[in-house]
């Protein structure tokens, strides 16, 4: 447990040896599981796994306390990367990053490019506005039942795709009241398994669990209703940063959350980067099918 102060507690877990590697976690809000060790071949890496602020095994948590939520923005967990860094002595290291993990590791890699020797990205999120839109409105089109579901709960937003920052603001707002937190935290998470044929009924799924789905949402309405506090566009701006970083972007030609367009955008203005597109729906990194594609890209890393 690392003091990265304001009363924030960051747990990390490390496992392997040699290259000094790092997981970063979706979400945001998800935490890290043990699957994520098993991306890296142990006798080559030392794997880092960091819960971010609010989740996981770091306290305080955002299900427990909206003090999960103070002092809790993209800068800090940035902020909090450098300090694990340090912590373990680490010149610079392999960043993985899946979902919101991929938007974090290309925006720590942006910060301190001099600290990342190569990254690998899977279902690869820019949250940019646009791709936040078609996650929480667009893809809509193709799920209008679980679609119905996710805008009833806010009745007072109009479903129409182009009010998505007000219908996150507005779930964001019933997660902060004790009395209608934990109906609109299933509310989101429905949506948010839904669109993966998943459910939050699923016992077998951390959404089963009702304090992770509390936690999930208000961390995530959190980070979206203020962009991530990101410019648009931002990371696929500044992309000339880390031109020179070697990157593989793993992604479903069909992932119902992220747009291809995002990591085929970034390849374009990167040259050290490429993409490899699967096939499917699939976007977890801990899928089989996502799981040895991650594995053979970080076992072909040259170091």
């Amino acid at each position: 447990m690392l003091d990265v102060g304001h009363g924030h507690h960051i747990y990390t877990e490390q496992r392997g040896q040699g290259i000094d590697a790092l997981v970063l976690h979706g979400g945001p809000g998800s935490g890290c599981l043990p699957g994520h060790f098993d991306l890296f071949d142990l006798t080559r890496f030392r794997v880092t796994c960091m819960d971010q602020r609010g989740c996981g095994r770091s306290t305080p948590l955002a299900s427990d306390t909206l003090a999960g939520l103070d002092h809790n923005t993209t800068a800090d967990l940035i902020g909090d990367i450098e300090a694990v860094r340090v912590h373990y002595g680490v010149e610079a290291w392999v960043l993985f990053g899946g979902s919101w993990g991929s938007t974090l590791a290309m925006a720590y890699a942006q910060t301190h490019p001099t600290r990342v020797r190569a990254m690998v990205l899977a279902g690869v999120a820019t949250t940019a506005a646009r791709d936040l839109q078609w996650l929480y409105g667009d893809v809509g089109a193709m799920f209008p039942e679980a679609y119905a579901d996710f805008c009833a709960h806010v009745p007072d937003v109009d479903p129409d795709p182009a009010q998505t920052p007000k219908r996150i603001a507005a779930y964001r707002a019933l997660l902060r009241e004790a009395a209608t937190a934990q109906a609109a935290a299933d509310a989101w998470c429905a949506w948010e398994c839904g669109i993966f044929g998943g459910s939050i009924h699923d016992p077998g799924s951390r959404f089963g669990d009702p304090a992770f789905r509390l936690g999930f949402a208000r961390i995530v309405t959190h980070y979206f209703a203020h962009g991530a506090w990101f410019e648009e566009d931002e990371l696929l701006r500044v992309v000339y940063r880390i031109a020179h970083i070697p990157c593989t972007m793993i992604h479903s030609r069909f992932d119902p959350s992220c747009p291809l367009r995002g990591p085929w955008e970034l390849a374009q203005d990167w040259p050290a980067a490429k993409v490899q597109i699967l096939g499917g729906t699939t976007h977890s990194a801990l899928a089989e099918e996502m799981r040895r594609h991650i594995r053979a890209a970080t076992d072909a890393l040259e170091m």
